[in-house]
């Protein structure tokens, strides 16, 4: 028996606002199909040169009353990232809520428009404990 990893999939409100949420992260889209009969739209994303690691956003036309108001069940996507600390400037820069900031130099936490939890996690060894980061609190849920 073989099993082989193809994508994770979430459902969004805002097409737009999400494909904007994860290219800012870095990712990329690789594919798109649109379905006039099922009313739909499927968006893959995913980082540049890793297309077998997709993350699937799922766009129902006549929107999606179903999405629950908190995604913790969802659990959370992962990214490895060069530098945590320049990421979430970044992110922060662009309106991104830090909602666990990288206080250890390796791990940190953002939503999606969609509240969908993301995982930030350093590459390699952590980074040296820094500000603004060393001292931000928590917000949220993360």
């Amino acid at each position: 028996m073989t099993i082989r990893y193809l994508h994770t999939m979430v459902r969004v409100l805002d097409l737009e606002k999400s494909i904007a949420f994860f290219r800012l992260l870095g990712l990329e889209e690789t594919r798109r199909h649109d379905s006039e009969g099922g009313r739909f739209t499927l968006v893959f994303m995913a980082p540049p040169g890793q297309p077998d690691c997709p993350v699937e956003l799922t766009y129902n036309w006549d929107g999606d009353s179903g999405l629950p108001s908190d995604s913790r069940h969802f659990g959370h996507l992962a990214y490895e990232v060069d530098d945590i600390y320049a990421t979430c400037a970044h992110l922060q820069a662009n309106g991104v809520l830090i909602n666990r900031p990288p206080r250890d130099g390796h791990m940190a936490f953002v939503r999606s428009p969609d509240n969908v939890s993301v995982e930030l996690l350093q590459k390699g060894a952590a980074l040296a404990p820094a500000e603004p980061w060393a001292s931000m609190p928590n917000t949220g849920h993360w």
